[in-house]
């Protein structure tokens, strides 16, 4: 299964830092509860809104792994998106590329999501989904940051699976084979007269 993530993106940059020894607390000190992140809500963006984002995305890639350069699909991105250089992205989706990965049926098909749009509590949008291709299936993971009035990429994540079905790990036992059938007696046809006999 090919898969790449492009790692600065969904978590920006790396930056190190030394923790700072905690003041003295006396036992009557408390910390003051922390709040839980907000809970994503859906995006306000339409289905062609989607459609235009997810392809012109995912056939930048294919034109970066299939020249080699990815320059422009660098320069499409966000900010934190061109953290990675273009080498870098070159080294991200080699594997993708050593082995041909063709994307191109992406401007044909319609992805089927199985995460709907949504914006996380970092303000970006989040969507995933896949491509019912055949033999194999385009999956995608993409997250977007909200630059100048546009969404740019922040983060992106292909893989191939498996388009056929699989059968369930806990599939049912087979059911025990019927009971033999009573042998018929010599001569017997098995089928009844409906005259009596005189």
């Amino acid at each position: 299964m090919l898969a790449a993530l492009v790692a600065a993106s969904f978590f920006p940059a790396a930056t190190s830092w030394a923790q700072t020894p905690e003041p003295y607390r006396t036992a009557k000190s408390e910390k003051k509860p922390t709040k839980p992140p907000p809970a994503p809500k859906p995006a306000d963006i339409d289905k062609n809104g989607v459609l235009i984002l997810i392809r012109s995305t995912l056939l930048a890639l294919d034109q970066a792994n299939k020249t080699g350069n990815y320059t422009v699909l660098r320069d499409l991105g966000a900010p934190g998106f061109q953290t990675n250089t273009a080498a870098r992205l070159g080294e991200i989706f080699a594997s993708q590329r050593a082995q041909n990965l063709d994307l191109s049926g992406v401007a044909v098909l319609e992805p089927q999501l199985s995460m709907l749009p949504q914006i996380e509590s970092s303000g970006m949008m989040h969507m995933a989904g896949f491509f019912p291709s055949v033999p194999t299936q385009i999956r995608f993971e993409v997250l977007y940051a909200p630059v100048q009035g546009q969404w740019k990429l922040f983060g992106l994540s292909v893989s191939l699976g498996s388009s056929s079905p699989t059968a369930p790990s806990d599939a049912p036992a087979a059911p025990p084979p019927s009971a033999p059938e009573k042998p018929k007696p010599k001569g017997a046809t098995g089928i009844r007269s409906s005259t009596p006999k005189p």
